[in-house]
């Protein structure tokens, strides 16, 4: 066992934010801490560190173990380059490298002394001074030896802890965290947040520390630099204890969860699907207990009332005997659920047409950076579609060209009739500083109450005195849940959502899948969310070397079709131009399995037409035939024709309504 807490308690002030937590790490392995935003997970590894003190309980780390922490926010200002930066990680090993270059020097000059005095000796000078010589051969030949034994040590050292990779090892993680070549010579300190955040994680890998303390370390990271950490962390051979809300990294990573919920602390081995799995049981089995509970104290309750009311001695003794049963009887306490808590639904006002967005020979570029150029694609009603790619590529600035935010360079976005769009900035540039919640809701739907602005804000954990906050003072997370409420509001029928997950905890970001895939209208949304993507996207752009690649499934299908390319083709280059050929493959099928749904549509319709003509003929066939007398005076006759004139009808009414429900969509195919 390399970390152990024990019976862990903190508080600020009144509030509890840790509860006799007890947890341990065993050397090598990979951990997980979830729970809600807000719980006390930063809290538990400051705690860790020693930054903060536990009030109460124990922590221990094993003798001569280091930890590395990776804070959330990065307060990084050195003058250094990037690669020098991390290259100053290995100072230790650089020094060793310099002690042996200047050893070897040594040794050269040595030998040149110990050879010089040899010959000297050879030469056949006099005794005296052969005597001496000798003896500078000697002090020469031992210092000489001296020098190689320690030079043999600590190049033995220095080989052992792999001193000739240094340079390759720093350049291989810069590569990894998504930095290019030509950005290593950039200073640290002209870094946005965000690069300072992975020069920092960059920094901290490169130490190898006993036991590895990350605090969200796939912020800022694009979906390659994601993939690296995994493989990176997984053959990492020491002890990982990580905060963060990805999913699939977890899912990757992890092979236990420390949960902290409401204060108190459990473990659960397995990576976090089975954790999930796990915590629903457990959640159900609670809920049967408290519910059997419940159930027996009211029947208790209600013998004891019984009792009561019958007025007699015995009775009574007996009543009273229960109540001391019943409160002697260890309540427990409800079940808490976050989930009921916050609550989420998408709800379009109108229905758009089929073709929801089109775009064609999309184009853009910063100067001296094109972004992309000649994109195509079209979006149809019911869709999710995720755009994936690295940091930088363009994807949140084709969302800005859609929602007329930025102007295109080349191209046309072209939407499709009653479409009415609603759109969620990750920077969250649409919500108002200055204003109050309250006010950020009701400017924007004045017909709305307090009351119902109440309830809309307090659906997204905003009650009391909270919706008065300017939303200046409210957390990242918090302003994404206010933006989200926002866009609930819009009932909008085409969702465009950039990093709709961002600073959003575990919990909410499931409230948010499942309100996407129950949400009847279309989405297009940006995302390196990879759990996420898998549990709502019907289809993936991948924006690659200015190009977009269609892939019609989730993230699990996008991973297998690029998988067995590569597998096919041999290297990535090959694989991509594979791709490209099936994406415009697939186009082209997409675009022949539309024209034939729209002829088959066609052809329903007019079957429908000539049944409802040849029945309505019969109807009136059968009306005539009824006038006739020699029919009517025949009841057997009289009484087939009622019974064919009843079904004629009834299927009529079904021939209408669907001949009703054809001609609509095939006027929502044409538009």
């Amino acid at each position: 066992m390399i970390l152990s807490c024990q019976n862990i308690t903190k508080a600020f002030g009144t509030e509890v934010i840790v509860s006799e937590a007890s947890f341990h790490l065993e050397e090598r392995e990979k951990a997980a801490l979830v729970g809600i935003n807000g719980a006390g997970k930063t809290t538990i590894l400051r705690m860790i560190t020693g930054e903060l003190e536990p009030d109460d309980g124990v922590i221990s780390i094993a003798k001569g173990k280091t930890i590395g922490y990776l804070k959330q926010h990065q307060d990084v200002n050195s003058e250094a380059s990037i690669y020098s930066e991390l290259l100053e990680v290995k100072r230790d090993l650089l020094q060793m490298e310099q002690n042996l270059r200047q050893m070897e020097e040594q040794m050269k000059l040595l030998a040149v002394q110990k050879d010089g005095a040899w010959l000297r000796d050879r030469q056949g000078q006099g005794h005296g001074q052969a005597a001496v010589y000798e003896g500078q051969n000697q002090s020469a030949k031992s210092e000489y030896e001296a020098l190689m034994d320690r030079y043999n040590r600590v190049l033995t050292e220095f080989e052992n802890r792999n001193g000739y990779a240094i340079r390759s090892e720093v350049t291989g993680v810069l590569k990894g965290l998504g930095f290019t070549e030509e950005e290593f010579d950039k200073p640290v300190c002209t870094l946005s947040g965000g690069q300072k955040t992975r020069v920092a994680l960059g920094r901290l890998l490169l130490t190898e520390p006993d036991i590895l303390l990350l605090d969200e370390p796939t912020n800022h990271l694009d979906l390659n630099s994601i993939a690296w950490l995994e493989n990176y962390l997984l053959n990492y051979d020491k002890a990982v204890l990580i905060v963060a809300h990805d999913r699939y990294f977890l899912n990757r990573v992890v092979t236990k969860i420390v949960e902290l919920d409401n204060t108190h602390v459990m473990s659960f081995s397995g990576n976090y699907s089975d954790y999930a799995q796990k915590k629903a049981q457990l959640r159900e089995i609670q809920w049967k207990a408290y519910l059997n509970q419940q159930q027996e104290i009211k029947h208790q309750e209600a013998v004891i009332t019984k009792l009561k009311s019958f007025n007699r001695e015995k009775s009574i003794k007996r009543a009273e005997s229960r109540e001391k049963m019943l409160g002697k009887m260890e309540v427990l306490e409800k079940p808490y659920e976050v989930s009921a808590d916050m609550h989420l639904r998408f709800s379009p006002q109108i229905t758009s047409g089929n073709d929801v967005l089109q775009v064609r020979r999309l184009a853009k570029a910063w100067p001296g950076n094109p972004l992309f150029s000649g994109l195509d694609f079209d979006i149809r009603r019911g869709e999710r579609v995720a755009i994936i790619g690295d940091n930088g590529t363009g994807k949140t600035t084709i969302l800005k060209i859609i929602n007329e935010l930025e102007p295109a360079d080349d191209g046309e976005v072209t939407t499709g009739s009653r479409v009415r769009i609603g759109y969620y900035d990750q920077e969250h540039q649409q919500l108002h500083m200055e204003k109050s919640l309250f006010d950020e809701i009701s400017d924007v739907y004045p017909d709305m109450t307090e009351t119902e602005i109440r309830g809309v804000l307090a659906s997204f954990l905003f009650t009391g005195d909270d919706v008065f906050k300017r939303v200046s003072e409210l957390s990242g997370g918090e302003r994404g849940r206010l933006a989200l409420a926002r866009l609930m509001l819009s009932r909008a029928n085409f969702l465009i959502l950039d990093e709709p997950t961002n600073h959003l905890d575990i919990t909410s970001k499931e409230i948010l899948e499942e309100a996407l895939r129950n949400y009847s209208g279309t989405v297009l949304y940006v995302s390196h969310d990879r759990y996420f993507i898998n549990q709502t996207a019907t289809r993936i752009l991948e924006l690659k070397n200015g190009s977009l690649i269609n892939y019609i499934g989730n993230y699990d299908y996008y991973l297998e079709k690029v998988e067995e390319l590569t597998r096919i083709y041999g290297n990535a280059a090959a694989a991509e131009a594979a791709v490209n050929v099936s994406a415009s493959k697939e186009d082209r099928a997409r675009r022949k399995e539309e024209q034939t749904r729209k002829k088959r549509l066609q052809n329903e319709l007019k079957k429908t037409e000539e049944r409802i003509s040849e029945l309505e003929e019969r109807d009136r066939e059968i009306d005539g035939l009824l006038l006739k007398e020699e029919v009517f005076l025949d009841v057997e006759r009289c009484t087939e024709l009622t019974i064919e004139k009843a079904a004629v009808a009834e299927e009529l009414e079904q021939l209408y309504a669907r001949w009703e429900e054809l001609s609509e969509l095939q006027e929502d195919s044409a538009s």
